[in-house]
């Protein structure tokens, strides 16, 4: 594992080394392999074939340069402005890819509420969609684009807990575009 402050020459883990954490617990997965995505929109012919919620993420950066992951269903649609107070935060931005690199070890498309395993600075908060955690399969990214994961929301919470990684579930509503 890598430690939250690393660089283009350290390696993150790997969806393989991954996939045996989800072994370790018992967590139960479907694997779809796929071509690169990089946005909902690429991604929604891929959605097709893949049952349950497929889930977006934003790595977003506030005023005081502090980071949060915000994972939530492509449904659950978010005005920043509106989400600040949720956060606790001011004047949201998108992180650039080098920060999203040095403090969760994936790449821009590869975005995914798992890469808080390269994180053990835990210094990411991770915001999870409330509409989202109360659905039957959620889909997400396992550390790559070019593969999606369906597994339990109950499964998602049980990895965060095994790495001790705190996290948040919020209902986003009033975050909601007028």
């Amino acid at each position: 594992m890598t430690n939250g402050n690393s660089d283009k020459n350290n390696s993150a883990v790997t969806p393989e080394q991954l996939f045996q954490e989800f072994e370790k617990l018992r967590i139960s997965y479907d694997l779809y392999h796929h071509p690169a995505v990089f946005t909902v929109k690429e991604s929604s012919r891929i959605d097709l074939n893949i049952p349950g919620t497929h889930c977006r993420n934003m790595f977003l950066r506030d005023k005081k340069k502090r980071m949060f992951l915000v994972t939530l269903a492509n449904e659950t649609h978010v005005d920043l402005k509106k989400l600040e107070p949720l956060l606790g935060s001011t004047r949201l931005s998108f992180g650039s890819a080098e920060r999203l690199w040095s403090h969760l070890g994936v790449q821009p498309g590869s975005v995914c509420p798992v890469a808080v395993i390269n994180n053990t600075a835990k210094d990411v908060p991770l915001i999870l969609d409330a509409w989202m955690m109360a659905q039957e399969r959620i889909n997400i990214h396992p550390l790559h684009n070019t593969m999606t994961i369906s597994l339990t929301p109950h499964d998602l919470l049980l990895f965060l807990e095994s790495l001790g990684y705190p996290y948040r579930v919020i209902d986003l509503s009033p975050a909601k575009p007028d």
